[in-house]
């Protein structure tokens, strides 16, 4: 997915490579789940919901839950620790517990122009949603390929964690439009300080 999905005014990031790993930039630049209104906006621009599908329900008691499971991915996804961590173990257990809850049931529905699309059978429930982005970790971790594609962003200041899914490897930055572009405009401006020194 691309940069910026969500419907304005919330510009979220989906460019990571996973629903878990674009759950866990909502903290970049400063906390991004600040409210329900922002927290519908999120989990319809990651596409955890089809398309027009109503989180009218959705209230301010879904924050914490969305909150803990970032907590608790971000420290999975951005180490190797010691075999028995404690804070290690424990995130593991929580991300394994949230994952049991069944993901919201889809069904295939005629469209307005005929062809199916994807609807929920049902309202999703706050525990449902989460245990889909649950397992969406659970399945990264798990996955010794995706695992060892996972980077953390050489950006300065940058602490996001990204699927590196590029040919060679070789991926350096969470996005080449924003970090990327960000590390080449300093390098111009040091090469450029360099000739009128």
């Amino acid at each position: 997915m691309a940069l910026g999905t969500a419907t304005a005014p919330y510009a979220f990031r989906f460019d990571a490579g996973r629903i878990c790993l674009d759950l866990l930039a909502t903290t970049h630049p400063g906390e991004r789940l600040g409210s329900v209104e922002v927290l519908r906006a999120w989990i319809t621009g990651s596409r955890l919901v089809p398309p027009g599908t109503s989180l009218a329900h959705a209230d301010p008691s879904w924050l914490p839950g969305f909150r803990e499971l970032r907590g608790v991915v971000g420290l999975l996804v951005r180490g190797r620790p010691a075999p028995g961590a404690v804070p290690y173990d424990r995130a593991l257990a929580r991300v394994n517990e949230i994952a049991r809850a069944a993901p919201p049931a889809p069904r295939a529905v005629p469209g307005q122009d005929g062809l199916l699309v994807r609807e929920l059978a049902a309202p999703p429930a706050c525990g449902a949603l989460l245990g889909a982005v649950a397992r969406d970790a659970v399945e990264l971790l798990t996955d010794p390929v995706a695992r060892a594609a996972l980077r953390q962003c050489e950006g300065d200041n940058c602490p996001l964690v990204y699927l590196d899914t590029s040919r060679g490897r070789r991926r350096r930055w969470c996005s080449s439009e924003v970090c990327g572009n960000r590390e080449r405009v300093a390098r111009h401006r040091r090469r450029a300080a360099l000739t009128r020194a």
